[in-house]
């Protein structure tokens, strides 16, 4: 039986039709729509011409080597800083994660073989360190990242701390917000994981950090690597916030050029061109990482089996004797 015919009957020749014909009809009128409400007023109002769009596509126009070196060291500026900004937040936010789900398992202990003095004064302190965490999560996860980069760009200064470069603002504005949203998708990862294996790794005598690091986290990043991976998309395109700050990314870059050629139709469409391709990069990127991933369960699994002894697997297939 076909897996797909267990959720919903397939659809026979006729239903196929009607699908096909409905189709058809949406994208016509989809096509009519967009000619008629897109394309023919931007080319009445001349945004199809040469003019607007040589600098841009044409290596022959005087001014598009000149764009061009702007546009690409706006581009740079911006991968550099989503590039820092997104090793920062993977890095502090799985030390979040782990310190969390740790702080949470040891809230669980008695302390039975320490002093009571030194009992309560444990237990007092994993709780003050598990509200520190859970309140710097809920405050920096609320706040809007404009907010965040606005502050660490303006307090950081007025406290004394000098960070030279302006990428160094943006990037620890946005490592604030992104590393507690990552940290929460980790820990999330790490709580929906079957209680089993905690305890299965309790029983062969690791302690709880080994538990998390050996068994938890890894599980929750190749099962959170979809959302992970949304969520460094995301860090990218906040890079565009650094205009607040004075930061040269690609967005203020572009404002530069408009109002030197006075087309921002045909700029905005080229910037978002290629950060629509960056970003559908990093999300093949991810099915990639994904199916490598998956591919080398299977190996190893299949591996293992090879390598078995036949008397071995005979040994685990056989049922246990009646006492």
């Amino acid at each position: 039986m076909n897996q797909q015919s267990v959720l919903y009957d397939a659809p026979g020749p006729r239903a196929k039709r009607v699908t096909l014909v409905v189709s058809v009809v949406i994208a016509a009128l989809v096509a009519v729509g967009a000619y008629f409400l897109v394309y023919r007023p931007l080319d009445e109002q001349g945004q199809f011409d040469m003019e607007l769009w040589g600098p841009l596509i044409d290596p022959s126009n005087e001014v598009f080597s000149q764009v061009w070196k702007l546009l690409g060291g706006g581009f740079q500026a911006t991968l550099t800083a989503a590039a820092l900004a997104i090793v920062s937040s993977l890095v502090v936010g799985t030390a979040l994660a782990v310190v969390r789900v740790q702080l949470k398992a040891t809230m669980k202990r008695r302390f039975v073989h320490h002093s009571r003095p030194t009992a309560i004064a444990l237990r007092t302190l994993t709780l003050v360190l598990n509200g520190i965490t859970r309140f710097c999560v809920e405050v920096f996860r609320g706040l809007p990242v404009v907010i965040t980069i606005f502050f660490v760009a303006s307090a950081l200064p007025d406290l004394g701390v000098d960070l030279g470069r302006i990428l160094w603002y943006l990037v620890i504005g946005l490592t604030l917000y992104n590393s507690v949203v990552i940290a929460e998708i980790l820990r999330s990862g790490m709580e929906g994981l079957p209680g089993g294996q905690r305890e299965a790794a309790e029983a062969i005598g690791l302690s709880s950090f080994a538990t998390i690091r050996l068994i938890l986290l890894p599980q929750a990043f190749r099962i959170m690597l979809p959302a992970l991976i949304s969520q460094l998309v995301v860090v990218l395109k906040d890079t565009s916030l650094g205009f607040i700050i004075s930061y040269e990314e690609v967005l203020r870059v572009s404002t530069t050029v408009i109002l030197n050629l006075e087309n921002p139709i045909q700029v905005y469409t080229v910037v978002a061109v290629i950060y629509i391709a960056v970003n559908y990069a990093l999300s093949k990127l991810a099915e990639y990482v994904q199916r490598r991933m998956a591919r080398g369960r299977k190996t190893g699994t299949l591996r293992k089996a090879k390598d078995q002894p036949p008397a071995a697997l005979a040994a685990d297939l056989t049922p246990p004797a009646k006492l």
